[in-house]
Formats: structure tokens, sequence, C-alpha cells
């Protein structure tokens, strides 16, 4: 059973601590059996001020984080010199530094300033809440800010945006971990999207867009029942009743991400579900995905999640590896 820590620092967000027990504890293998365990901490195992007006008791001191394969810091109101400075308390950085090699860490919101004291972000990708994506990038100049997404995933070092976006970066780390039928078990039991579509540009540029404009959400439907055909942006736009470039500016609007891009990302979860469900030849899945063919099935896939559909079908389905 993977095991998980969650580090709950004074100040702590309960919606974000929350998040990490909800999602992973909602994961179960074919037979019932839950796939991770999930234990909360604090610094010195005594309670937690919350962010909220009460406390919060914790069973454990931060030495639990040199014993599990996942740490999880959520965000606190509350971080002092982290956020001021970058400079990480003794008791915090000595916790963090007690973290096995190998040991997979994850940020939810302005717990990637913790992240970023602590020097893991160093020339590496990650993301926070928009509001303080320019200030983050300001004090740690050598990391690589991206205010857009709503997660970044850099192998062993994962962080998300704000609030719900946790609920996405840890959807995703089930997903990664065990497949997608696992992870929209999950969904389905947390009454959540299994994804979103798009970053956090659809939330900073325009929250609600225009209720008298037509929206793309019935072609976006339409085209999700038609992935396997060649789709244009063109066709798109005529469904919607739109001009190409009145559409493609209410799509981004919406949904964050351009047409094209997003028709990519769904084709690929189509592709994922058919390499883990059938064991159909995988220019078969291409063509079924509405990649064409299988060479340009492996170029998307490897972008995509850095892994050709072969390893993908032996991680998540091994005995049709072969196929």
């Amino acid at each position: 059973m993977h095991r998980v820590g969650v580090l709950a620092l004074d100040g702590v967000v309960p919606f974000e601590l929350g998040i990490p027990a909800r999602i992973f504890n909602a994961a179960h293998d074919g037979d019932g059996n839950p796939l991770y365990s999930v234990t909360t901490c604090s610094l010195d195992g005594g309670p937690v001020r919350a962010e909220a007006d009460y406390d919060l008791a914790v069973s454990q001191d931060a030495s639990l984080l040199a014993t599990v394969d996942t740490v999880v810091v959520p965000p606190s109101h509350r971080l002092g010199p982290i956020r001021a400075e970058g400079r990480l308390p003794g008791p915090l950085r000595d916790a963090l530094a007690a973290i096995r090699p190998g040991t997979r860490i994850v940020a939810i919101c302005t717990g990637t300033y913790v992240l970023a004291a602590a020097g893991l972000l160093d020339g590496r990708p990650a993301t926070t809440h928009w509001r303080e994506a320019s200030r983050l990038q300001r004090m740690f100049t050598t990391a690589r800010i991206d205010p857009d997404v709503l997660y970044v995933d850099d192998g062993d070092i994962l962080t998300s945006a704000g609030v719900a976006a946790g609920v996405d970066l840890c959807l995703h780390i089930v997903r990664r971990d065990h497949g997608s039928r696992v992870a929209n078990e999950v969904a389905r039991s947390c009454v959540v999207p299994p994804w979103r579509d798009g970053g956090q540009a659809q939330y900073i540029q325009r929250p609600v867009p225009d209720p008298s404009a037509g929206g793309t959400a019935p072609t976006r439907a339409w085209a999700v029942q038609r992935l396997a055909e060649p789709l244009t942006l063109s066709d798109l736009a005529a469904h919607a009743n739109m001009s190409v470039r009145t559409f493609s500016r209410r799509f981004r609007e919406e949904v964050g991400t351009s047409p094209g891009q997003w028709l990519t990302r769904q084709r690929v979860d189509l592709a994922r579900h058919f390499l883990e469900t059938t064991d159909w030849p995988i220019d078969v899945v291409a063509h079924r995905a509405g990649f064409g063919t299988g060479t340009s099935l492996r170029q998307h896939l490897h972008t995509a999640i850095g892994v050709s559909p072969q390893a993908y079908r032996r991680t998540f389905r091994p005995q049709q590896a072969a196929g």
C-alpha cells in the first residue's frame, strides 16, 4: 500500500488539507482493497491552528515524513518568513531534509512556497495560485512558475494551483499510479469531474462568460462523440454557428486553451482508456481515438505523459502488453 503523509502547518486551509485523504482514501483495487493510506502530521505532533476558527488535532509529528512514499504540503495562510523572506524555520527545514530520496513531494496552492524555500524547485517547473505566481517567481528566480495551469507534474515534484486544483492534482496522481479506470471511480465517488479542461487562465481573465453569448459547451459535447473523425476548427465553429474567429475566442475564454489543444487532450485520454481496457493493436487504438496512425499516437502520448503506448499498456494492462 502506498503511504501518504500530509504536513499541516499553522494556518493550514482546511479544505485543501482534506483533499489528499478524501481522494486517496477513495481509491481501491478490483477486490475493494485500499490503494493508499493517508496520515496527517504537524511539525511537533501537537494541535495545529487552522485558517478557520478552530484547531486541528493530529496524532503524528513530522518524523512521519521520513517513512512515507508521498509527502503532501497543503497551503497555509501563516507562512511567515517562508513567504516574506523565502526562509524555512528550523524545524520545518529539518523535517523536509529528513524525507527519503525518491519520495514523491506534492504541494497544493501556496504550499509551493515551502518547496521553493527548501530548494526543491531550483530549475524546475511548478505552479501555485495565480494571485501568488508573480511573487513566487520574483522570490525564487531559478524556479519556472507557470501561472496558467491547474497543476504541474515534474516527476517526483508535483504542484497545483489553488483550492479545487488540489483535487485535480490528486486525481492525476491516482491516474498516474493506477490508470484512468481507478481515477474515474474515485471521481465518481467524490462527485467531481475526473479532469477539468484548460488551466487557471479561464478563472483569471473571465470568471463568468457573457450570459448573452452562445457558449461552446454543446459543441464540445458533440465533438467528444466524434473524436475518431478528422474534426477541423471550421467544423467546430460551424456546429456552434459562429465564425472561426469568434468560436476560437469564446472557446479559450470558457475552457482556457485552444480548440486544437483541447481536442488533442480528449483524444489522448480516449487512447489511454482504450490501451487500458482493450487488446486492440496500437494502430487500431490510434484510429479509434482520432490520431489516424500509430506514429501520431506515439508522438502525442509521449508529449502528454512521457511514455509510449506499449509502455503505458504494460503498466495498466500487463497481460496484453504484447499488443
